[in-house]
């Protein structure tokens, strides 16, 4: 295998136990954090070459977003280090119980293209400060910002410890047949089932972040104009090419005609009458994506935009689609594009049947005037994760756990979670020496007696019933 051997040099390292040290690991987070500012120019650059990436949205996702990660790390990282004491028993209240936070060893982080700097980065900030070596493939279908970060993070990180992969397919097929203590994908469903297959050859723990189709209900009592605005930067954000992004709507008829104008008004203002000279509108990242999206324009009906230009790799202006049937081809898959599809249905109750009788996604909206709708559809509902009233933001909070469940993913990250994550949660138990006359009621000969003693120390009682207000 072409990587065994890179495999075993970071295992070396990781066993000298050279990354346990938090002086060693604060080092490598604060020379990430050189990373993204000497780098920053570079980053705009690479992501603009790419995919057109507006440079406000590149800073905004790739370098800001990576910033907070890195500062809240850096803040707290001692604290969450530190061991973690448990209640005892009446037996054992001498001794030392506490949670111990160790690495994995050796984990993979395989990224994506459509965030390429983001979704390395974040990741792999987890791992350095939970102990861990670490090898990165970026896509290669980002391939200048994959060829950036193959060619500048070693001289930021220590290559006994770090290393980047590159490639496609082949590569990637190689890298996982060895021997991981952890693996972090983020991709698509049929790949991660790959990874996954890949990973339980070696009985390896996996983080899986997904996508999927992720619904946004507009109930009848809201403000159009917000909606249709707060709507339009989730779906058009980078071109559509975000894995959280609104992937249809779900709404009434009524609603459906009055958010018609309201979207055509905050798409203008937003991108110009003519969206193709936008400098903040980006471009599908490649001839085969561009393609696929212009496929599933031929469902419904073509309400606003539809303009699309292969040479560019562009499709605008941006798109939505009205009147769209659940069997339509942009009901079939995750759209990953700037097309906006807008399912009717009668009533809340019928939207809430609909997003239950699909994969659950990875990411659930809704938008009401009336707090009870929303939480309706909270309550009602499952997800990697919700937010009321507006799209995309609650993955800002590295407060909030981020990750999916069912086909939109598997375990979570940001901010602690990301740590957590990349930590084993050894549990331990240290016990005196001495004392022994405590320990005689559990030793053969057993008695009646001695039965009675033990319940009386072990026992874990009720205390009563919780109420959840």
């Amino acid at each position: 295998n072409p990587y065994a051997g890179l495999v075993s040099h970071l295992r070396a390292a990781w066993l000298s136990g050279k990354t346990r040290p938090m002086e060693y690991r604060v080092a490598q987070l604060e020379a990430l954090g050189r990373f993204l500012d000497e780098k920053k120019q570079e980053i705009l650059e690479a992501t603009e070459l790419d995919m057109g990436k507006p440079s406000f949205e590149a800073f905004f996702s790739e370098i800001l977003l990576c910033k907070n990660e890195l500062n809240v790390t850096l803040n707290n990282l001692c604290h969450w280090m530190k061991d973690e004491h448990v209640d005892k028993n009446l037996v054992m209240q001498l001794d030392s119980a506490f949670i111990r936070k160790d690495p994995y060893g050796v984990v993979l982080i395989i990224a994506p293209w459509n965030y390429p700097i983001h979704l390395f980065m974040v990741p792999l900030i987890g791992a350095i400060a939970a102990g861990n070596c670490a090898i990165i493939k970026p896509s290669e279908i980002s391939k200048n910002t994959e060829r950036l970060v193959a060619e500048t993070l070693s001289c930021y990180l220590d290559s006994d410890c770090f290393a980047v992969v590159t490639g496609g397919v082949p590569e990637t097929t190689s890298l996982l047949e060895n021997k991981f203590d952890y693996i972090f994908f983020t991709g698509s469903p049929p790949v991660g089932r790959i990874v996954m297959t890949a990973a339980a050859k070696h009985l390896t723990p996996v983080t899986l972040e997904l996508g999927g189709k992720n619904p946004c209900y507009v109930s009848d009592t809201c403000d159009v104009n917000n909606v249709a605005r707060r709507v339009a930067w989730g779906r058009f954000f980078n071109a559509g090419q975000t894995c959280i992004a609104p992937d249809y709507l779900l709404c009434t008829v009524e609603m459906q005609d009055k958010l018609m104008p309201a979207l055509r008004e905050a798409i203008t203002e937003f991108f110009g009458p003519n969206p193709r000279e936008s400098p903040d509108f980006g471009r599908i990242v490649s001839d085969k994506q561009f393609r696929r999206i212009r496929a599933l324009l031929s469902s419904g009906r073509v309400a606003l935009g539809g303009q699309t230009d292969e040479a560019e790799r562009y499709i605008g202006a941006p798109t939505v689609l009205a009147d769209v049937q659940p069997s339509d081809p942009a009901m079939q898959e995750e759209i990953f594009g700037p097309v906006l599809p807008i399912v009717t249905i009668a009533n809340m109750d019928e939207a809430i049947d609909f997003i239950n009788a699909r994969p659950r996604p990875l990411a659930l909206y809704a938008f009401s005037c009336d707090s009870k709708v929303v939480n309706q559809v909270l309550e009602r509902t499952s997800s990697g994760g919700f937010c009321g009233n507006d799209t995309l933001m609650h993955v800002t909070l590295t407060s909030l756990p981020f990750g999916g469940i069912g086909n939109s993913g598997l375990g979570k990250y940001h901010g602690k979670f990301t740590f957590d994550t990349f930590s084993h949660h050894r549990g331990c138990l240290h016990r005196n020496m001495g004392l022994e006359t405590l320990n005689a009621p559990r030793y053969p000969p057993y008695t009646q007696q001695k039965l009675g003693i033990l319940t009386a120390t072990f026992e874990v009682k009720r205390r009563g019933t919780c109420t959840l207000l």
